[in-house]
C-alpha cells in the first residue's frame, strides 16, 4: 500500500520541536535573596532605633548620642572591613583585637611619640600590617589551619603589647597626633570620616577590582581557583595583610578616641567583628559576602549597646541578646544555602 505524497512533508519543511523555556540567568536568581536579606538587616537596625527612641526620646537621637553612636562604630567597623575579605577568602582571623592592641601600644611610646605623629602613625600600621601577613603566610606557605595560627597571633601579640607596656596605660602626650584625630572636618568628626573612606575603599576593592573577584574565587572553591591561574598562597596571605592593616587603622582610632595606648584596647575585637559578619551574609564557609551587609551588622550591634547603655542595663542581657542574635543568623544562613541547593 503506498502513501499520498502530498500527506508527507518533506523534512525541512517540518514545524522544528517546541523549544523548552530558557532558564532564568544564575546573577537574577541569585539578587533577590541577597536583597531580601540586606533589606531585613536594615529593617532590624530601624527596629532597634525606635526601641531607643521609644525608650530614651529625650537622648536617644540628639545630636551628642549618634555622633557618639557613630564613633563607637568606627574602630570596630573597620576591623569588620578586613574581617570580610578573611571570611570570604574561607579563613577566620582570631588575632585582630590583639593586633589593635599591639598596634597602638606601639605607637604610643616615648620613643615612638618623640619623632612626632607621622611616625606614630606609620609605626601603628607598619605592625599592623607585619603581623597580618605573618598570619598569612602561616596559613598560605606554612599550611597552617587559620583558627591555629591566628589564635598564636591572638596570644602573641597581646603578650607582645603587654610586656612593651608593662602593663601600664601609655598616655599620648603628642598634641599634633590628637588635635588631628580628635577634629572635625566639615563638621563630621575624623573617625567617622575615615571610617567612611575605608569602607569605600574596601567595597570598591572588593567588588569592582581582580583582587576582589579573585577572593571570592578562592573561597568559594580553592581547587578551582588555582586551576584558573589565581596564586592562592599568594592571594591568601594578602587578604590577611589587608585584615592587619584594618587593624592598624582601628588602633590608630582608638588610641585617638581613648588618647592612650594599652594591651587592653580592641578586648573581644574579634568576637564583634565575626558577629558583625555573620549577620551581615557573609558565608563562614566563603566564597560570598558583601560589605554592606556587614556595615549593617556593626550598626546594629552598637546601636544595641547604645540603648543598654542608655537605659543602664546589665551588659550580661546585652551579651546575651548577642548570642541570640548570632545563633539566628547562622540559622537564617543555612536556611537560605539548603533552598538554593535544593532549587
Amino acid at each position: 500500500m503506498t502513501k499520498d505524497p502530498s500527506s508527507v512533508l518533506p523534512e525541512a519543511t517540518q514545524a522544528p520541536p517546541p523549544r523548552a523555556a530558557p532558564p532564568a540567568p544564575k546573577a537574577a536568581r541569585g539578587r533577590f535573596p541577597v536583597d531580601a536579606r540586606l533589606a531585613g538587616l536594615f529593617g532590624v537596625f530601624v527596629l532597634l532605633c525606635l526601641v531607643g527612641w521609644l525608650t530614651r526620646p529625650d537622648a536617644f537621637f540628639t545630636e551628642g548620642n549618634l555622633s557618639t553612636i557613630l564613633r563607637l562604630a568606627a574602630a570596630i567597623g573597620v576591623v569588620s572591613v578586613g574581617m570580610t575579605f578573611v571570611i570570604i577568602s574561607g579563613g577566620i582571623d582570631l588575632s585582630v583585637g590583639s593586633i589593635v592592641a599591639l598596634s597602638s601600644v606601639w605607637a604610643t611610646t616615648l620613643a615612638t611619640q618623640a619623632y612626632g605623629p607621622v611616625v606614630m602613625v606609620i609605626c601603628a600600621l607598619a605592625v599592623g600590617l607585619g603581623c597580618g601577613l605573618i598570619n598569612g603566610v602561616l596559613v598560605s606557605y606554612g599550611r597552617v589551619v587559620p583558627f591555629i595560627a591566628t589564635l598564636a597571633m591572638y596570644a602573641s601579640a597581646r603578650g607582645l603589647a603587654e610586656r612593651i607596656s608593662g602593663r601600664q596605660t601609655q598616655v599620648v602626650r603628642e598634641t599634633g597626633f590628637l588635635s588631628f584625630f580628635r577634629g572635625d572636618f566639615l563638621g563630621i568628626p575624623v573617625l567617622i570620616w575615615m571610617f567612611a573612606l575605608v569602607f569605600v575603599v574596601g567595597w570598591v576593592l572588593l567588588n569592582r577590582t581582580t583582587f576582589g573577584r579573585r577572593t571570592f574565587a578562592v573561597g568559594g572553591n580553592t581547587e578551582a581557583a588555582r586551576l584558573a591561574g589565581i596564586n592562592v598562597k599568594r592571594h591568601t596571605a594578602l587578604v590577611y595583610g589587608v585584615a592587619g592593616l584594618c587593624c592598624a587603622i582601628a588602633a590608630i582610632m582608638v588610641v585617638a578616641r581613648t588618647t592612650s595606648g594599652a594591651s587592653t584596647n580592641g578586648l573581644y575585637y574579634e568576637l564583634d567583628a565575626i558577629a558583625a559578619v555573620v549577620i551581615g551574609g557573609t558565608l563562614l564557609t566563603g566564597g560570598r559576602g558583601t560589605l554592606i551587609g556587614t556595615l549593617i551588622g556593626v550598626l546594629i550591634f552598637t546601636v544595641l549597646g547604645n540603648i543598654f547603655t542608655l537605659n543602664n542595663l546589665d551588659t550580661d542581657i546585652q551579651n546575651i541578646a548577642k548570642g541570640a542574635i548570632i545563633v539566628l543568623a547562622v540559622l537564617l544562613q543555612f536556611r537560605t544555602n539548603r533552598a538554593r541547593k535544593s532549587t
